[in-house]
This record gives structure tokens, sequence and C-alpha cells, in this order.
């Protein structure tokens, strides 16, 4: 069973960086997509970005493009979300995610808060 750890969340002022982390065990895939979502209060949840394993194509909404980048680490099963130059309305629950076709997994999600 794939289960998915996030961390690296917290509180940070606007035009910050923070970068999260999400690690993957019990994945026996051997290709799959990494993709970092959030959801803020009221919200519906969002993706923000993706990347393939392989080939390593990404993928990023437009509210993060330049701002947030998605890398793995295939050695570790790890996926990283770095985000700089934070705003104010980056602040949500940030949620990992693994998916081949209609099968997927999701992380606990961990809280970002962008606040001056």
């Amino acid at each position: 069973q794939v289960q998915l750890v996030e961390s690296g969340g917290g509180l940070v002022q606007p035009g910050g960086s923070l970068r999260l982390s999400c690690a993957a065990s019990g994945l026996t895939w051997n290709i799959y997509v990494l993709s970092w979502y959030r959801q803020a209060p009221g919200k519906e949840r969002e993706l923000v970005a993706s990347v393939g394993i392989p080939p390593g194509a990404t993928d990023y909404a437009d509210s993060v493009k330049g701002r947030f980048s998605i890398s793995r680490d295939n050695a570790k099963n790890t996926v990283y979300l770095q985000m700089n130059s934070l705003k104010p309305e980056d602040t949500a629950v940030y949620y990992c995610k693994v998916s081949r076709g209609s099968e997927s997994a999701w992380g606990q999600g961990t809280q970002v808060i962008v606040s001056a």
C-alpha cells in the first residue's frame, strides 16, 4: 500500500520561501505521476504542480509559474516543491498525490501560511 508523508509547511512572510517534501513508501509502480495540490479555506482543491516518473516532464498552475519548482529524488522516492516569492494567496493546505491511471494515493497534507 502506497503511503505519502508531507513535511516542510509552516508560517512564512510574504516574499519568503519554503520547500515542501513528500516521501513515498510502498511504491512499486514503474510509471506514475507525482503531484502537489493545495486547498485554501472555502475553495476547491487545485493542482499546483506535477512531474512524470519517467520521463520527468513538469507542469505548473499559471498562478505559480516562475515561483514554484517541482523536483524529485527517485532514489529516495521523494518529491519536493520549492516555493519562492510566496504570496498571501498561496496560503493553503498542500497535499502530495501519486497517480497511475485511475489509481491514486494522497498524503495527509501540510499547512502553509503566508502572512506578515
